[in-house]
């Protein structure tokens, strides 16, 4: 993570290369997905969250890192492994098979280039620990990745992450409507482990519902999050530059 601010604002990239959010609304032109890949990091953002579940998401956002040059170092790449995209069905599925999840790292370093944080997708009690999986992670580490996390969705999954001690990231769903998993932040914190909050706006639900101020929705969720006890990333999944900036703008209006 740069600098020395406990928590930054990252960029989810869902929505880059598939439907999703409240509305499920499809991901943007080609120009508009580059426009908010520029402006986010002209605005500072350098933690992307992608996955290869996302659809067209890694090979967009691999086509953008490629044409950085220098600035490329600069930027945190993260992705997943463990659930995977079926473009003629036009749905994710998920598969933590040896063989699948090592066809699914290797094009992931083919789209992506260097891979700064890999994560297991759907990531369970039962899988997140498994020899299978713990292979690939080190199959992992001789492509260069360095860290590697768990993306879980319900404690099971986390207490199992954490106690695997090979994770320095956990990721999960926390909102304002969506508080289950609170008690992950005080146990990724005494494991050692940063922490990529995904999800905290409910997927634009918190934003986007009628008689809702949307800033003002904007910034008590950002405030209920920061008021948490972890370091790591806050994951904004929107698909609007201007959106973005108005989102970074409320996040720094309240570190510290």
């Amino acid at each position: 993570m740069s600098g020395t601010r406990p928590v930054e604002l990252g960029l989810g990239l869902l929505s880059l290369g598939r439907r999703w959010g409240y509305r499920a609304e499809p991901p943007p032109s080609e120009a508009d997905g580059r426009r908010l890949l520029d402006t986010a990091l002209e605005l500072g953002v350098r933690c992307f969250d992608t996955a290869p579940a996302y659809g067209s998401s890694e090979k967009r956002f691999g086509a953008f890192l490629s044409g950085l040059g220098s600035a490329r170092s600069s930027v945190f790449v993260a992705t997943k492994l463990g659930e995977h995209w079926d473009a003629v069905r036009n749905t994710s599925f998920t598969d933590h098979s040896p063989d699948a999840l090592r066809r699914s790292l290797d094009e992931s370093v083919r789209l992506l280039g260097h891979i700064d944080l890999l994560q297991v997708h759907k990531a369970t009690a039962g899988n997140v620990g498994s020899p299978e999986v713990l292979r690939v992670l080190e199959y992992a580490g001789t492509l260069g990745v360095s860290r590697v996390g768990a993306s879980v969705s319900d404690w099971a999954g986390a207490e199992a992450a954490c106690a695997a001690g090979v994770y320095s990231f956990l990721q999960f769903p926390y909102n304002l409507l969506h508080r289950t998993l609170e008690p992950a932040f005080e146990l990724a914190a005494r494991h050692g482990l940063q922490v990529l909050v995904n999800r905290p706006f409910a997927m634009g639900q918190l934003l986007q519902e009628e008689g809702r101020d949307a800033r003002l929705s904007m910034r008590e969720s950002l405030t209920h999050i920061l008021g948490q006890r972890f370091s790591g990333y806050v994951l904004t999944g929107t698909k609007s530059p201007e959106h973005l900036r108005q989102t970074l703008d409320a996040f720094r209006s309240l570190e510290g």
